[in-house]
């Protein structure tokens, strides 16, 4: 054997994928939120809950129903649909690591425009700085292959290894592509959109 080869990353396969169902502009209280349980990219369970418009509920119900369900022992990693659900109901990413111990990458497929992005917050946002300051925190995104990405507790080489176990369709792992789906599905009576 080559002692210069590469050592193969084990991708991390047994992922949670969040994402939050479409609701009108002029909407406040509660927005779905779907979680998808896939192992690399077969469906394994659905979980549901509720986040308010642009609150601040959405890491500890992300814990809850991850902590509640029958996939606690599961769960190895958790993506995100970008690093907010419902508006600017901003996950703490790294509380949400401490809180299940597993990795959390939050996913894009654009890099975001963090000046457009701030300005909005604090026009229409209570609790801007706390929540601009967890956004900020998260650090930098990386490019990998046609997304980009957010990520704590996971080295790069570990998440493009999880990313290209976890992708079946598209650019985005299948548990983010179902939850879309499903969260759009059950609350306009049909899915719509790209995932």
């Amino acid at each position: 054997m080559d002692c210069y080869a590469r050592a193969v990353v084990k991708p991390i396969t047994n992922v949670v994928g969040f994402d939050d169902a479409p609701f009108e502009h002029a909407f406040r209280g509660d927005v779905r939120l779907v979680g998808i349980v896939c192992s690399r990219t077969r469906l394994d369970g659905v979980l549901s809950g509720k986040v308010r418009r642009d609150g601040r509920n959405s890491t500890a119900t992300m814990i809850e129903l991850v902590r509640t369900s029958q996939f606690v022992e599961h769960v190895r990693a958790v993506l995100l649909q970008g690093i907010a659900v419902a508006g600017f109901n901003v996950v703490d990413m790294h509380a949400l690591h401490a809180g299940l111990g597993v990795p959390v990458v939050a996913i894009a497929r654009r890099e975001p425009r963090w000046s457009r992005i701030k300005h909005a917050l604090f026009a229409n946002t209570a609790g801007a700085a706390r929540k601009w300051e967890l956004i900020t925190r998260a650090g930098p995104m990386d490019k990998i292959g046609d997304v980009f990405v957010q990520r704590v507790g996971i080295g790069l080489p570990e998440t493009k290894a999880m990313l290209q176990a976890t992708t079946l369709h598209g650019s985005l792992p299948e548990p983010l592509r179902l939850a879309h789906l499903v969260a759009g599905g059950v609350t306009t009576g049909k899915s719509r959109g790209r995932a």
